[in-house]
């Protein structure tokens, strides 16, 4: 008898706990799914209402200095359609500017400056979001525009990005004086356009070609690009003035423009990674629109190679203002090698014209730039901008 109550009392005991069980797994279920959708329509709702309050980009008239909204073209914001359905208007979220320092891009001081690896290969495509800092780069593998294109497939026609996933804080035009050297853009482009999206960079690419085999005149070509980019958007707040041999070796080394006009590439390869003079202006450079304005542009008179920079640097110097540099770890460059191009001589009368550059700079430059634009093509990758800028005055006979 005792032992049948015990089997009773234990039987009892064991549907007890099992009920326990059950009602404590459909508790747990129950609140499980209410806090989920508490916490999504927590955020929904705070996101939407913190925007409305405080986001600095929502008036359609904006004082100096905000930044404007980009729209995935470079245009206005689109206006909001009159039937918005219900998913659209509860997941949607306003942008945020982007970040000083974009997620990801290791800082300088951090272990990727000295740890190998930490060392990316951009020969091998990884996904966006992965950035390290240093980067290995290489010229031997073979490069074709397809390429570039398929690795690429955000950028749109004419070479142009912006950033989906917040509101980049200036408009950027990365302008490349050029001549025959197609070989060398496919690098340039394979490397530089997942660079500059990592970076959040809004920017356009213009190659501005010169027309014709006259004397090559890098600076009045810039000259040209910024004058181009402005008619192609005026909102261009920034202008990098790049050299297509010349690639970044650290995607901490930022393509924008600062307080104080820019010289990115500090060591060059070809200098030993060392800056190979105190007024060194040359490779890449960086101006906002007020400062290029500031010193007249770039000069017209320099045909031929060597001195343009040099000019450049004064002009910055006598118009008050300073050369801002990354640190020399990170304004590394590797330069594609090649050949003096024909017709690009060094310019036996550059010594002379820095010189002058005080008396020169302000009727020389971009208030009295002349060309003729011959074509403007819109390439995948870029925007292709031929001109015919000219020929240097003929040199008075010695003697």
């Amino acid at each position: 008898m005792t032992r049948l109550l015990l089997g009773v009392t234990l039987e009892r005991i064991c549907k007890a706990v099992l009920l326990l069980c059950l009602l404590h797994f459909v508790i747990i279920m129950i609140l499980y799914f209410d806090v989920y959708a508490q916490h999504l329509d927590f955020f929904s709702r705070f996101n939407a209402r913190n925007a409305s309050r405080t986001h600095p980009f929502s008036n359609s008239s904006r004082p100096n200095g905000t930044v404007p909204s980009y729209g995935p073209a470079g245009a206005e914001a689109p206006s909001p359609s009159t039937k918005p359905s219900t998913n659209q208007s509860a997941t949607e979220k306003p942008l945020q500017p982007c970040q000083e320092i974009p997620p990801g891009l290791v800082q300088a001081g951090a272990a990727g400056d000295h740890d190998p690896d930490h060392v990316l290969s951009c020969g091998h495509r990884p996904a966006l979001p992965l950035t390290v800092g240093r980067l290995l780069i290489e010229f031997s593998s073979p490069m074709s525009m397809e390429r570039v294109q398929r690795e690429n497939p955000d950028v749109r026609q004419g070479g142009k990005y912006t950033p989906p996933d917040c509101l980049p804080r200036q408009k950027v035009a990365i302008l490349i004086p050029f001549r025959h050297r197609e070989h060398h853009l496919k690098y340039w482009l394979h490397y530089l356009h997942p660079i500059l999206r990592r970076q959040k960079v809004a920017y356009g690419i213009y190659i501005i070609n010169q027309f014709g085999e006259d004397t090559f005149n890098r600076a009045k070509l810039l000259n040209v690009g910024f004058m181009e980019a402005l008619k192609d958007d005026e909102e261009y707040d920034c202008f990098i003035f790049s050299d297509v041999d010349l690639i970044p070796m650290d995607d901490r080394n930022l393509y924008r423009c600062y307080e104080q006009p820019r010289h990115f590439a500090v060591g060059m390869d070809k200098f030993g990674f060392r800056l190979p003079y105190a007024g060194y202006f040359g490779g890449v450079s960086g101006l906002s629109k007020s400062q290029f304005l500031k010193i007249n542009g770039f000069p017209n008179e320099y045909w031929g190679w060597g001195g343009e920079d040099d000019d450049i640097f004064n002009r910055i110097s006598l118009n008050g203002m300073k050369v801002s540099r990354p640190d020399i770890r990170i304004g590394r460059y590797r330069m594609i090698k090649h050949e003096r191009d024909k017709h690009n001589e060094p310019n036996p009368q550059r010594f002379t014209k820095i010189q002058n550059t005080k008396m020169t700079m302000k009727r020389d430059g971009i208030s009295s730039l002349q060309y003729r634009l011959v074509e403007i093509s819109r390439q995948p990758m870029y925007t292709n901008i031929t001109v015919e800028i000219g020929r240097p005055p003929p040199r008075l006979a010695r003697g």
